[in-house]
């Protein structure tokens, strides 16, 4: 197992840096403290490109360039327009494009897009910075088109997820698991064939990333760390930290630049969205170091020129697993553990 120790403050002074992305040759993040969408290089300018009241809040990129913008205490969906400046990534004002609420009336949480520009988003079931018992949450499925839909539930505290180079699997963690779970990706973006990608113990993921060599970076709060783990679990890399590992992302001009979003963390009282609370300081930073394989390229397989979407492989992928005994775990049903720190066994609870 790798130790490092060797981090670079890109920026500092903000208030609750989270899901970093590398867009367009810059690093943009949310400070869900400020309400600012930020963008940044990497000589540590910065400048914020839009503002989001809701709190929590996440930003991802449709094929066409548009940004979507999970707006969690609103229970919407946002969406920026074409052209612009920063790329058309984010240009003018953010308009309500899908209404969240009925799927699930608690904030939303994490978003990523696939190469189809289906969108996946989670909602954790339940309003930590309110005081609420925790719940089961679940994850959508956005299309294209709009049209919203719950394509798993039962997952406790989902957090940040990724899609594979190949589009054919989405990877969530857990939060109040400790585990990285993985589903299949259907034709129709629904999802399937749900099972334990990586058992990390006493670990809360958050945010994560994956790269070239097939391994996933995790950050992890309570433990102050961002972690580099392959499929199984087993350990490859450590990155110490003196305040909570909030996400993190790879990016640069080699791909090779780990981004990690941390802040010091006093608990859901002390957040920005808490009821009755709010103000925190700004111990806030965005770190990076070098990481010794460049990000992964982004889940696009299931477009265009490769076919209209490797249904075959991916079956075929799936059979292979199941007959390796170690490679798909059982797990028990959640709701039957729990909630702060489920593990083992979830039933297939995803559409048919």
């Amino acid at each position: 197992m790798g130790m490092t120790t060797v981090t670079r403050t890109l920026l500092d002074g903000i208030v609750l840096g989270e899901s970093p992305r590398w867009h367009d040759d810059m690093l943009w993040f949310c400070d869900w403290g400020a309400h600012e969408i930020r963008a940044a290089g990497l000589d540590g300018s910065s400048q914020v490109m839009s503002h989001v009241p809701a709190f929590p809040f996440c930003i991802d990129w449709q094929p066409d360039g548009r940004m979507l913008v999970v707006a969690g205490s609103d229970h919407m969906l946002l969406r920026g327009s074409r052209g612009g400046g920063g790329g058309g990534a984010c240009a003018g004002p953010l308009e309500p494009y899908v209404d969240l609420a009925a799927l699930c009336d608690r904030p939303w949480n994490e978003i990523v897009v696939d190469g189809r520009g289906n969108a996946y988003l989670n909602c954790a079931g339940y309003h930590m910075m309110a005081g609420e018992p925790p719940a089961s949450g679940i994850v959508a499925l956005v299309t294209p088109d709009g049209i919203a839909r719950q394509v798993a539930d039962k997952v406790l505290f989902p957090n940040g997820m990724a899609v594979t180079p190949d589009g054919g699997t989405l990877l969530v963690a857990e939060s109040h698991a400790g585990r990285i779970t993985a589903f299949d990706i259907k034709a129709d973006g629904g999802l399937a064939g749900r099972r334990v990608w990586a058992d990390l113990g006493d670990a809360a993921p958050d945010g994560i990333c994956l790269d070239a060599d097939g391994a996933l970076w995790y950050a992890d709060v309570p433990g102050k760390r961002c972690v580099r783990v392959r499929e199984g679990g087993t350990v490859l890399n450590v990155i110490e930290l003196d305040r909570g590992c909030f996400s993190c992302a790879l990016g640069g001009t080699d791909g090779r630049t780990l981004f990690m979003t941390a802040a010091r963390w006093t608990g859901p009282a002390g957040a920005p969205g808490a009821a009755g609370g709010g103000a925190q300081s700004a111990s806030g930073v965005v770190l990076t170091a070098q990481a010794p394989a460049p990000g992964a390229a982004p889940g696009a397989a299931l477009c265009g020129f490769l076919g209209p979407v490797r249904a075959d492989e991916r079956r075929d992928a799936a059979k292979e697993r199941q007959d390796q005994p170690d490679a798909r775990r059982e797990m028990e049903d959640p709701d039957s553990h729990d909630p702060e720190r489920g593990k083992t066994h979830i039933a297939d609870k995803t559409e048919d």
